[in-house]
């Protein structure tokens, strides 16, 4: 089971409509990735990044993916989150307004 840190309870907002990417990588790594719009019209996306157990690596959120679709948020928030996974970053959170 995931343990959620604090980036994403902030992120989450269960009445807006969402896109979700969920990858178990070989090492048992889970990454999940949403995009999303937000009531103005914003693209909007969570990475997060977890251990086999289920406890946050890394997770980061993002307000606004200027000029980006959901699709392509998600493309590359996916890469993001695998590159993130693969590379073994350390225990980071944070909130990001652009990327």
């Amino acid at each position: 089971m995931r343990v959620r840190g604090n980036v994403f309870w902030d992120w989450a907002d269960p009445a807006l409509h969402h896109r979700t990417h969920d990858e178990t990588l070989d090492d048992g790594t889970h990454i999940d990735v949403q995009v999303r719009l937000s009531r103005t019209g914003q693209t909007q996306m969570f990475i997060g990044v977890y251990a086999p157990q289920g406890m946050a690596v890394h997770e980061e959120a993002f307000d606004s993916r200027p000029g980006e679709s959901m699709t392509r948020a998600m493309a590359w928030g996916v890469g993001r989150a695998r590159r993130i996974a693969t590379e073994g970053l350390p225990a980071v959170t944070s909130k990001a307004s652009a990327g």
